[in-house]
């Protein structure tokens, strides 16, 4: 499955006609980590790979143009939770729980600790990370892990409604956005300000930069070209 993904990513990335992309569980659960048969009685060669695929997977949410939407119902548990961690944007059902348990196992959840540990901070991270309890939806959007809460009926609207709200935007400008949020981020302040000042400066001179503000001086709708 994280093979396949990979390749789903690579596609999506190189498609021009996709703006905003929603990473949804085909079950009753979002995703509750690895499957835990392929962790057992096999040696280092193959738990590497494993999780070289894995990081490989969660770096390339980042690393794609388009914004990624993390759909979340019922549990996200270890990569699971680690995966919406590391997601640009949640929408979790009410219901909804997430938990980084491995410690309950013997296998503390070193990989999902990178992703949580940036989406809600050290001291919430050290709980989930430390305890393994189930941290329910309202918690984990008061930390920050997700950005909105629902109805489970009305999760898959709530979430495309966000999606095609981005989506209005020049799909150049969304790319630009993105890559230079990641870029800055965990930058020291000098550093962040001046990547900030020459992309924006760079940005000025794109073509939809140019016919946005024009439409908005002229109070027209945007329309862009994507460049």
């Amino acid at each position: 499955m994280i093979g396949e993904i990979i390749q789903a990513l690579d596609e999506i990335a190189a498609d021009e006609s996709i703006k905003v992309l929603v990473i949804r569980g085909a079950g009753k659960h979002f995703c509750a980590g690895h499957d835990m048969a392929e962790m057992i009685g096999k040696g280092v060669k193959e738990y590497k790979f494993i999780f070289d695929q894995c990081s490989k997977m969660m770096q390339m949410i980042h690393e794609i143009p388009q914004p990624v939407i993390a759909q979340v119902q019922g549990i996200a548990t270890a990569a699971g939770c680690q995966l919406v961690a590391w997601c640009d944007l949640a929408v979790a059902e009410e219901g909804a729980r997430f938990a980084a348990p491995g410690v309950k196992i013997g296998l503390f959840c070193t990989t999902p600790m990178v992703a949580v540990t940036r989406a809600i901070g050290r001291k919430a991270a050290m709980e989930m990370l430390l305890t393994g309890r189930y941290f329910p939806a309202s918690e984990a959007r008061d930390l920050g892990l997700i950005n909105r809460v629902v109805p489970l009926k009305d999760l898959e609207m709530e979430t495309d409604a966000l999606a095609l709200q981005i989506a209005d935007a020049s799909r150049f400008v969304l790319a630009i956005g993105k890559q230079g949020f990641y870029a800055q981020v965990d930058q020291p302040d000098s550093n962040a300000m001046h990547f900030a000042k020459h992309t924006i400066t760079m940005n000025l001179g794109t073509e939809d930069a140019q016919r946005g503000i024009d439409a908005f001086l002229n109070k027209k709708t945007p329309v862009w070209n994507d460049r």
